[in-house]
């Protein structure tokens, strides 16, 4: 047993079934903190106890096994969204036994997510990643039958019309950050995810075939995925290109910049560039620039609108599926969110099955003997 002072605040630490225990007693009182580590050895004790061949462990050493484990499968995306997750859990889950915890814990959970403003998919998202630790340990099982996933929206964003574009892309082009206009040209351009534009490396760029490749992407289909550059596309890419003469390929396309002023007119210059890390985000120009034009959008509404107008356009599915680098469970979603866009194509795809002389045939014949029929009957 051993209590320490940190500040103003108590804390304890003692080592438990091979665990170092290191929690803050939340107290300014010695005393107090000696009796509130007594307590939360007494816990960790009886959850020992009513375990059945199940070590006992802390939530967060389950959690750490469980992350290290998944790094090697997961893309790297993947593994920020996963950290991200257990960002959250932590502090609601940390310090309880994995085999203490019950669907009871995750509905308070869930409800004191929603009252802090996070989305029910987020939280879904979340309790996901909750739901693949308890799994990996054989616990799930235990409280599956009694949690419930939130109801959430299945929307797809929204596609920003012609107009909206054009407003957008101006002030895109005046923007202090020289790097927004060509990200959103070629988001706008290819579909691609926000994190597949900002990971660009000069490699992955094929002026001379007129093609792109992805890198790290969301999903097993989308790593590596080729796609072909339109005019749009090629464009911009090699205006942007020119302005790096000395490229290397494994440098990124959309480097770190810094931007400031100069002159008396105070334009815009980039005064530092470095082409080995990649551009952090352009949420303060993409910002400005959204609110500049007057248009109200996410960023990856650019590629709902890239995927909505391929659709319109007559592409079939599996193409566009292709293109956007969708996991197979995620085209069947797609499928449903989208199907009402390409009806069109439809139309024209299911013109193939008439048949030959389809405007006379029996079946057209058969139909008006059934409807003169019935109009007989009637009167």
């Amino acid at each position: 047993m051993s209590v320490y002072r940190r500040g103003e605040v108590w804390w304890y630490k003692f080592r438990f079934n091979g665990q170092g225990i290191r929690e803050s007693a939340d107290t300014g009182s010695k005393t107090v903190a000696r009796e509130a580590e007594r307590v939360r050895r007494r816990e960790l004790e009886d959850g020992l106890n009513g375990l059945r061949r199940q070590r006992a462990r802390l939530f967060s050493l389950a959690a750490r096994e469980w992350l290290d484990l998944k790094r090697s499968v997961l893309a790297p995306r993947s593994v920020q969204i996963e950290q991200a997750n257990l960002k959250h859990l932590g502090p609601h889950f940390d310090r309880k036994l994995i085999g203490d915890i019950e669907a009871a814990d995750i509905s308070r959970y869930q409800q004191r997510r929603l009252l802090e403003g996070a989305a029910a998919k987020t939280i879904n998202l979340e309790v996901g990643t909750l739901r693949a630790i308890l799994r990996k340990n054989r616990l799930w099982a235990n409280v599956q039958p009694d949690v419930n996933m939130l109801s959430a929206r299945e929307d797809v964003g929204r596609a920003i019309s012609q107009d909206e574009e054009r407003r957008l892309l101006a002030e895109c082009a005046a923007s202090r950050s020289r790097s927004l206009y060509p990200a959103v040209t070629v988001a706008l351009a290819t579909g691609m995810r926000h994190s597949e534009i900002r990971l660009l490396r000069w490699k992955q760029i094929d002026l001379e075939k007129h093609t792109l490749t992805v890198g790290d992407s969301k999903t097993e289909a989308g790593r590596g995925r080729p796609i072909p550059m339109n005019d749009r596309a090629y464009h911009v890419l090699s205006m942007w290109a020119a302005h790096f003469p000395n490229r290397e390929p494994e440098q990124y396309v959309f480097a770190t910049e810094k931007c400031g002023a100069a002159g008396d007119d105070f334009k815009p210059c980039v005064y530092a560039t470095d082409p080995t890390q990649p551009i952090g985000d352009w949420k303060e120009a993409w910002e400005a620039a959204k609110e500049r034009a007057k248009v109200s959008c996410r960023f990856h509404d650019l590629r709902h609108t890239a995927c909505t107008r391929m659709l319109e356009g007559g592409t079939p599915f599996s193409v566009v599926a292709t293109i956007m680098g969708w996991s197979p469970s995620s085209a069947v979603r797609m499928a449903r969110r989208y199907g009402h866009i390409g009806q069109a194509a439809q139309r024209e795809a299911v013109k193939a099955l008439n048949g030959a002389g389809s405007e006379a045939d029996g079946a057209q014949n058969w139909a008006q003997f059934q409807a003169a029929r019935v109009s007989a009957l009637a009167n």
